[in-house]
């Protein structure tokens, strides 16, 4: 319809075209921004292998797991809310975007789950942060408690709480954008030959979950054994 047709634009293709152009150039940005993150994470997991093997046993497995299906299956309904609008299936834009928010609040209540067993056992960095050898050792890991130096332990958890807390942050930030796309959607805003802002959106949310299916490996898995 040309009511969809913001004025700047000459046809809705021209305005589709253009909307994507921006949303890749924006996410060609972030890219550059968290590649930087995980090259510096890298280069001192290189120089202080021991010290970021015992840190990535400290972190919680299974809930690191689980909130990976979670956001793959969030990537999944986002889709489906994509391909109902191009079916014109308002009712469904509706319920799929529903689904994704809850999964994107449940990703992130389990996210506060490990922050604060974190907080707990005084993993954070700063004044608190305690290197607590008999907590630590527990599961077999003496010999790498021993060869370990406090202060690069510590590091390693500096990284985890930015690199999970900036992706923590881009995931409300887009649950956000998700409940504006909603209220749009309940209007019936979207239909088969205009859903721009929807799958813009969607974009955005895959490359956030992408973003987390690499963290998971890089802080859960890597130097993790037995």
């Amino acid at each position: 319809a040309a009511s969809d047709v913001a004025h700047q634009f000459d046809s809705a293709e021209q305005q589709r075209q253009s909307s994507m152009m921006g949303i890749w150039i924006f996410l060609l940005t972030e890219i550059m921004f968290f590649g930087a993150v995980f090259v510096a994470y890298f280069v001192y997991r290189g120089r202080f292998t021991d010290a970021f093997a015992l840190g990535t046993h400290q972190l919680n497995l299974q809930m690191g797991a689980l909130n990976t299906a979670i956001l793959m299956t969030s990537s999944f309904t986002m889709t489906l809310a994509c391909l109902a609008a191009r079916a014109n299936r308002t009712k469904q834009i509706v319920q799929w975007l529903i689904v994704t928010i809850v999964l994107g609040v449940v990703f992130l209540g389990i996210k506060g789950m490990e922050y604060s067993a974190k907080f707990e056992h005084h993993l954070v960095p700063g004044p608190n942060f305690h290197f607590n050898t008999e907590h630590l050792s527990e599961g077999g890991l003496e010999a790498l408690v021993a060869k370990v130096n406090p202060g690069n332990f510590q590091m390693f958890f500096g990284f985890y709480f930015i690199m999970t807390g900036l992706h923590a942050i881009h995931m409300i930030i887009g649950i956000v954008i998700l409940f504006f796309i909603l209220r749009m959607a309940q209007k019936g805003k979207f239909h088969s030959a205009y859903y721009n802002p929807l799958e813009v959106t969607g974009l955005y949310w895959h490359f956030v979950d992408m973003v987390w299916i690499f963290l998971f490996p890089t802080l859960y898995l890597l130097g993790r054994h037995g």
